[in-house]
């Protein structure tokens, strides 16, 4: 018998694990509630547009194959595109760029001493070389950079990182994550012709093409285990009885969808830790950063951004990496951060919170001004950035719930890598296969 597989969302994860299931010969539902394809790399078009644009800034590794395998099986692996962007660092009301003309040259010109230029780059160099993670998730970021790179280049460039990034928790990140960022990065950074939005709507494309429904503006409301086996999926008219269940949503969400799931296990969704995500998006009449600098990263002396020097963590001038000429000659600036789903960010009104983040544009510009600005477009996510604890991987609930056929693939379990599309495809096709082994072995029952 065809086995009937529901899929909780149509970002990369959901989307991937239902092209293996699909070619498999599984009958496939995949629920979205938005309005479109695509999950956090989803993108948007403005009318004067050839190309779409991601709504939260992404790129991919060299090093990503998980989501380059996958787009070489679509048969489209021309269309992606390498460049070698300008990666910079703010420092002391500077750009330093980080990676021109080589990544040693570049760092060493960083305003710290010699010693501790050395002892900064034996350090790195160690990162990029060492493959055993497992025991760095023991310490803190904090204190591992310290202690390995010294005070001084850890004051100047690490911890302000880190605040920038995860706020308040800076201090109790572990340091296989930040091994993970390091060992992974690679200085060409990638993306699909077309946007990321592109390459989604091929998979989604491919998918429909072997028999799958994907159903958009459709919120899955609850997943109820059957007593003899399998679930019911409530998702309004599209609802209905599967096999199993695949649902790619956050842990908060899982808790809620399916409150018949054991305590233990609900403990370990609640203990996992994320933050959102707001980027104001801006089209310039007018380029901003001038050196020619893709992604800026900015520093933080404290947590509370009110009191900080910038307002958001990252510029990203996205026509500084893509040809302006794809986005109907608009200059395009993301100015993005991280804060926790109860911050203010998530509840001032878009024309406040783009006052708030474009008050800080002269800083890099002085010529800037708001008559620059062609259009702007803010986007929010309370769910976008997983905070791996110490001793992270014992806390992580497996992708198989308690529930037999049911199955969880979030953000949060690509752990020690950080939130990716490439993470999102392998993840997708990790739990697809489990399911398609658990439905031979027979603990998937029709």
């Amino acid at each position: 018998m065809t086995c009937r597989v529901a899929v909780v969302g149509a970002g990369a994860t959901g989307l991937a694990a239902a092209y293996d299931l699909t070619q498999s010969g599984a009958e496939v539902h995949v629920y979205e509630a938005g309005a479109e394809i695509g999950g956090l790399a989803a993108g948007f078009k403005d009318e004067q547009w050839d190309w779409t644009l991601e709504k939260f800034y992404h790129h991919w590794f060299a090093t990503d194959d998980a989501v380059l395998n996958l787009i070489g099986e679509l048969g489209v692996r021309d269309k992606v595109l390498f460049p070698r962007p300008i990666t910079s660092l703010w420092l002391k009301g500077k750009i330093y760029q980080m990676d021109r003309p080589n990544l040693v040259i570049a760092n060493l010109r960083l305003p710290i001493s010699w010693p501790a230029k050395i002892r900064y780059g034996f350090a790195a160099l160690y990162l990029r070389l060492f493959d055993n993670w497992k025991p760095l998730e023991r310490v803190t970021a904090d204190a591992w950079l310290r202690w390995y790179m010294g005070n001084e280049a850890h004051e100047t460039l690490w911890r302000s990182l880190l605040i920038g990034k995860f706020g308040d928790d800076y201090d109790k990140v572990n340091m296989a994550w930040m091994w993970a960022r390091i060992h992974k990065r690679t200085t060409k950074l990638g993306t699909f012709e077309g946007g990321f939005q592109a390459f989604l709507g091929l998979l989604a494309d491919r998918v429909r093409a072997r028999g799958a429904k994907i159903y958009l503006n459709t919120p899955v409301k609850r997943i109820q285990p059957q007593p003899g086996g399998g679930f019911t999926v409530t998702a309004g008219e599209y609802g209905g009885k599967f096999d199993a269940v695949i649902s790619t949503s956050s842990p908060r969400i899982m808790q809620r969808l399916v409150p018949d799931l054991p305590a233990e296990y609900t403990g370990q969704l609640a203990q996992l830790k994320s933050l959102g995500s707001v980027v104001v998006i801006l089209a310039l009449k007018h380029q901003l950063l001038t050196d020619g600098t893709y992604w800026l990263s900015l520093p933080a002396s404290q947590p509370d951004r009110s009191r900080a020097e910038f307002p958001f963590l990252a510029l990203v001038e996205h026509t500084n990496y893509m040809d302006r000429a794809h986005y109907g000659g608009d200059h395009l600036v993301y100015c993005g951060d991280y804060v926790p789903p109860d911050h203010e960010y998530f509840t001032l009104s878009d024309d406040e919170l783009a006052e708030r983040f474009i008050s800080a544009l002269p800083k890099f510009n002085p010529d800037f001004s708001s008559g620059w600005i062609r259009k702007q477009w803010i986007f929010r996510a309370p769910y976008a950035q997983p905070v791996p604890f110490v001793n992270h991987s014992e806390k992580l609930p497996d992708l198989r719930t308690p529930l037999n056929g049911l199955y969880l693939a979030s953000m949060s379990q690509v752990y020690p890598w950080d939130r990716g599309t490439t993470y999102a495809v392998e993840m997708g096709r990790q739990v697809a296969q489990m399911a398609l082994e658990d439905r031979k072995n027979g603990s998937i029952v029709s």
